[in-house]
């Protein structure tokens, strides 16, 4: 019989504080009721001292999913725990993460403290969390650079505490898949009651190793890992959910199975990724838009022979169905809505399925073909609808030798505007433009276009950050006129630094 690994997605907590990819609660509970499609074991909603919105969002996460544990992150502090206990209130399955620093450079820098004084204060609070609930998680932060000896005695005392899980997290990604491998098979080997607590991973990519590491914890004796959609998260990111269990599926004779549907991945990557403005690199393992591409002669041939020469997985193992429906300008709402279902997307609401379905045939009589990628961008144009600030036109002339002349019409909270001016290229015209009309100092400080597919009428994404007042915004634009999506990319900054 295999070995069963629990799967923890942190996509909401440690995924969602990457720069710019902030959700709302509704945003939050669309991925959260996904990942329960997708079999995650534990949902970890947030840090809910950290803001109101955190806090509210677990509430309300916890109320939206049935059978995955909710799980709330505090510091080992009473009143984090006090208020992760409140936010967890409606959870059906309920699990406080709490944990404290545990290596040398933590202790001394970050705690200004000593190796007892830190045990204690993490069993102090394991103890407090375990009055509330009864799956408390522990996280040993920094253990990947905490000397195996001291990292025992920590685990071992939480876990006589009432600890159910213990993490032991490469916090800045710097093991050595071998180095990590050995830390959870000294944990195994040297701390006393180990079989009373289920230990888990926690990977940062930092080094490129984080799927790494963390099948050597598995191979060890972990059976929790601790991962993200598409690998997002601080940094280089985290451990990727679709690569370790692709690995488990395609190498079955390690005999360890997850939960997961691994058909719904490539739908929950592509919420992931256009509900948090992260676009995905093409040649990201699994998901990516060329995981499955073959551009070599050699390799085609070999494939056309036979698939087996060149892939290792089925795409339809991962969600990507050969014979989907191709949307045109003469597909109906009926299509549209079932490929919206089919991508994970959510809408009971006819009226917002009417406004999708009518910026759906304006970008269809652009194109021959919508694709899954330009569904998922219009999903979320409804986001847009309550904004103070919107872009009523747009129209640029551009040349080859003479300056760009750009006019734009704005509409800001029921008023109209109107500006032009004139730029070193098209975008520089425009954006000039829509400052003339806002009349604030802002400054770019990021500006990336990324082309959604390979078409030239295809959707085009643009992200921008931009730093007003002190503070950085990020801006997202999607368009199939790039100089148009700049302009949304910019509105949605200011919209953001208006109502701040």
């Amino acid at each position: 019989m295999s070995d069963r690994l629990f799967i923890f997605d942190t996509t909401l907590r440690d995924g969602e504080q990457v720069p710019g990819c902030q959700l709302n609660t509704v945003e939050k509970i669309q991925v959260a009721k996904q990942l329960e499609a997708l079999g995650v074991d534990v949902i970890e909603a947030g840090f809910p001292i950290s803001s109101p919105g955190d806090f509210n969002s677990v509430r309300e996460i916890s109320k939206a999913v049935t059978w995955p544990t909710i799980c709330a992150l505090t510091r080992a502090v009473e009143k984090d725990i006090d208020v992760a206990v409140d936010s967890l209130k409606y959870a059906k399955r309920k699990r406080i993460h709490t944990g404290i620093g545990t290596s040398d450079s933590h202790i001394k820098y970050k705690f200004n403290s000593n190796r007892e004084e830190i045990i204690e204060r993490a069993v102090a609070a394991v103890k407090y969390a375990r009055k509330f609930v009864d799956d408390v998680e522990f996280y040993a932060e920094d253990a990947g650079r905490t000397d195996n000896e001291y990292l025992a005695r920590v685990v071992e005392a939480v876990i006589k505490a009432g600890a159910t899980v213990v993490n032991i997290p490469d916090t800045t990604g710097y093991c050595l898949p071998s180095e990590y491998g050995e830390k959870i098979k000294y944990l195994c080997d040297h701390v006393a009651g180990i079989e009373n607590a289920i230990i888990s991973t926690h990977c940062h990519n930092d080094l490129g190793m984080a799927t790494a590491n963390t099948l050597s914890g598995v191979l060890n004796g972990a059976r929790q890992v601790e991962v993200t959609i598409n690998g997002i998260g601080e940094r280089a990111g985290n451990t990727s959910l679709e690569e370790i269990a692709m690995i488990l599926k395609c190498h079955k004779g390690i005999g360890i199975d997850t939960n997961i549907n691994t058909t719904k991945i490539c739908p929950t990557s592509r919420m992931v990724s256009s509900l948090m403005n992260m676009p995905v690199q093409p040649n990201k393992a699994i998901v990516g838009r060329n995981a499955f591409a073959h551009s070599s002669g050699i390799h085609q041939d070999g494939v056309l022979k036979n698939v087996e020469t060149y892939e290792i997985m089925n795409p339809k193992d991962v969600g990507l169905d050969d014979n989907a429906i191709v949307l045109t300008a003469r597909s109906g709402r009926a299509a549209l809505k079932y490929r919206m279902g089919v991508l994970g997307i959510k809408i009971d609401n006819e009226e917002k399925i009417d406004k999708i379905y009518k910026e759906f045939l304006k970008l269809a009589d652009q194109k021959k073909e919508v694709t899954d990628d330009d569904i998922l961008v219009l999903a979320g144009a409804d986001r847009a609808d309550t904004r103070a600030v919107s872009l009523d036109y747009l129209q640029v002339t551009t040349g080859k030798g003479f300056k760009s002349v750009a006019s734009i019409g704005l509409d800001i909270s029921g008023q109209k505007f109107e500006e032009a001016a004139t730029g070193n290229g098209p975008v520089d015209a425009a954006v000039k433009a829509l400052k003339k009309v806002i009349q604030k100092k802002m400054v770019l400080k990021e500006y990336t276009v990324q082309a959604i597919t390979k078409g030239s009428d295809d959707l085009g994404k643009v992200h921008v950050q931009v730093e007003y007042d002190g503070n950085l915004y990020y801006g997202f634009g999607a368009n199939t006129d790039i100089v148009t999506a700049s302009v949304e990319a910019y509105i949605d900054c200011i919209n953001k630094f208006r109502i701040k």
